[in-house]
């Protein structure tokens, strides 16, 4: 996946003589320190990221910590002090005045913004079409065009209503549909959803993503909000001072905070809605292959002190679970015969998730289990991970890092009242 976005050593000074404060800060001085000494404001310091083609990246940040001015650098709305600005491999920094605006009309969505911005003088469709209207396409086709998107954000049946007919979530959906209609790569939305009350924000969050998972812009999302910026984004940037203090996604950031500020963000957050399965499985410590005979499967499981064994095929597509005090009860019965094949009834279902289920999912189901861990499996079911009590205990605390080699061999494989079965089985001789 290419880059559409990349800044490198990005500086915002407002004020006169800004090369005074980027020298300072070179020094190690501080914001405020240059505020006081010279009279001038630091907006953004030494930035550097870029954002994936089809991504939403989140710029997150307390008031002041530039993320909107950051924002507005990208779109060259604010002209920067220094710094490259790449987007689609055109550094926009470079452009005149025409060329930027040839530039962004054909690369940019618009805005969205916290307060709409929509034109009270024309209706639902107007102002959707506005954009295309400015990009000089035809009224029937750039009307047809609008009356798609505004199908896409719900508004149906609305095309001929003005803004002030309509609730303020309604408004924002016009908003949105306004910077899609462009059908531009690039989407820039600058705390778009701050002014609506919970639910209807809640709901925005949503048609975002559903659009998203279809159209595949490339998002430029600011917020203050950290349940948003987890929710929304494939990438988080939290800002302070100015600075880029971290990018990750929501687990990256929330399981391995780069410093104490970030830290005190994340440290209300509900982990198991954020973290995923995917995030705190670890490697199975053995597995039984659909070719293995009872007496190798057993001897696998005895090696490792194991109760219990996952089985997949040999392209690792999960077929199920077995019990070794079931094997072994089994290997008993039918000692004398040589050639002894597995019987399928010692097959049980094993409890699965997908790698991006919720943890709060996870926990669920494996309370509704009944033995054995969790298995993490692809798209295609093919075995990734299993999920044992202890990687879900130490993902529930802060800062946790799961050590696979502390957790027991029995524990990685099933629950207490197995490792009891386990170990009586363990004794059981396969003849």
């Amino acid at each position: 996946m290419s880059d559409v976005i990349t800044v490198k050593n990005l500086f915002k000074i407002f004020g006169d003589k800004p090369e005074r404060a980027i020298e300072s800060l070179k020094k190690g001085k501080t914001k405020d320190q240059i505020l006081e000494e010279d009279k001038l404001v630091v907006g953004v310091q030494n930035i550097n990221f870029s954002v994936r083609e089809g991504e939403t990246f989140v710029l997150m940040g307390l008031s002041g910590s530039g993320k909107s001015t950051l924002q507005r650098l990208v779109n060259r709305l604010h002209e920067p002090t220094s710094g490259e600005i790449i987007i689609k491999g055109t550094d926009i920094v470079k452009l005149n005045e025409k060329e930027l605006r040839d530039f962004r009309r054909n690369n940019f969505c618009g805005m969205v913004f916290q307060n709409f911005a929509i034109l009270p003088h024309r209706t639902v469709l107007g102002n959707v079409e506005f954009g295309l209207e400015l990009q000089g396409v035809d009224k029937e086709q750039r009307q047809e065009k609008a009356r798609k998107i505004i199908q896409q954000v719900g508004l149906k049946g609305n095309e001929d209503s003005y803004p002030s007919q309509l609730s303020g979530g309604m408004q924002q959906r016009v908003g949105l549909a306004r910077g899609l209609a462009v059908d531009a790569d690039i989407l820039l939305m600058d705390e778009a959803f701050s002014a609506l009350d919970p639910l209807i924000r809640r709901e925005m969050q949503d048609e975002l993503i559903e659009l998203q998972s279809k159209m595949k812009k490339t998002i430029l999302f600011v917020t203050h909000d950290l349940d948003e910026a987890f929710r929304i984004g494939d990438r988080i940037a939290i800002m302070k001072d100015g600075l880029i203090v971290q990018i990750g996604s929501a687990e990256e950031i929330i399981s391995s905070p780069a410093d104490d500020y970030v830290r005190a963000f994340v440290e209300d957050m509900d982990r198991a809605a954020v973290l995923s399965a995917g995030t705190i499985m670890q490697p199975a410590k053995e597995i039984a292959f659909t070719g293995d005979g009872p007496r190798t499967i057993l001897r696998k499981m005895r090696k490792h002190g194991l109760s219990g064994i996952l089985m997949t095929d040999s392209k690792r597509d999960l077929k199920g679970y077995l019990l070794a005090n079931e094997l072994a009860d089994y290997i008993q019965k039918h000692q004398k015969k040589e050639n002894l094949t597995l019987d399928k009834s010692l097959v049980h279902e094993a409890s699965k998730v997908d790698e991006e289920m919720a943890l709060s999912d996870v926990i669920n189901v494996y309370h509704e289990s009944d033995f054995g861990p969790i298995a993490v499996v692809d798209a295609n079911n093919r075995l990734k991970g299993v999920i044992v009590r202890g990687a879900i205990i130490a993902a529930l605390s802060e800062g946790y890092e799961i050590d696979t080699d502390n957790v027991s061999d029995s524990e990685a494989t099933g629950n207490e009242d197995e490792k009891q079965s386990g170990d009586k089985a363990s004794g059981d001789k396969a003849e």
